[in-house]
């Protein structure tokens, strides 16, 4: 089983508390703030700490319907938590699950959005590299709508 490796990063002027306050608000944000890459998210079961299972369906931008994924850790302390796509046609039929790993450093008076995702490919067929391109420009894109979502609604955040 091969295994693809897509990094990101994003420079952020909000404190590193307050970007992943607004993170773990995600599935109530997202649709507001990105409705053409997400039509909704719900959870399916649990608190919305580790073990949560959450259901997204994506919107018209994007060339997949739904996707199901797993909390599987969560830490506050260190502004961290990663989370498991394991069903839907996110994974391309190429793929086992998706891994996504994140964690918002402090960097200055802001901070720093790092992603780190993880493709578990069934086989030896990876995803391609307009693929990983492709998914990179939706998830910047979805991180400076949900910034500014934060931004335009300071009450909430």
């Amino acid at each position: 089983m091969a295994t693809v490796t897509n990094e990101i990063e994003i420079a952020s002027s909000f404190p590193a508390e307050k970007v992943f306050k607004v993170l773990k608000d995600f599935e109530n944000i997202a649709p507001k703030a990105n409705p053409a890459i997400f039509k909704s998210i719900e959870k399916l079961e649990g608190n919305g700490g580790v073990g949560t299972i959450k259901l997204i369906t994506f919107g018209d931008a994007l060339p997949f319907t739904h996707a199901k994924y797993k909390i599987d850790a969560l830490d506050e302390s260190s502004f961290s938590y990663s989370y498991t796509f394991f069903e839907g046609d996110n994974l391309m039929g190429i793929l086992d699950s998706t891994t996504q790993y994140v964690k918002v450093v402090p960097s200055g008076e802001g901070s720093i959005y790092k992603l780190t995702i993880i493709y578990n490919c069934k086989g030896d067929e990876k995803p391609s590299e307009e693929t990983l391109k492709e998914e990179k420009e939706v998830y910047e894109q979805t991180y400076k709508a949900i910034e500014g979502y934060a931004a335009a609604n300071p009450e909430l955040y």
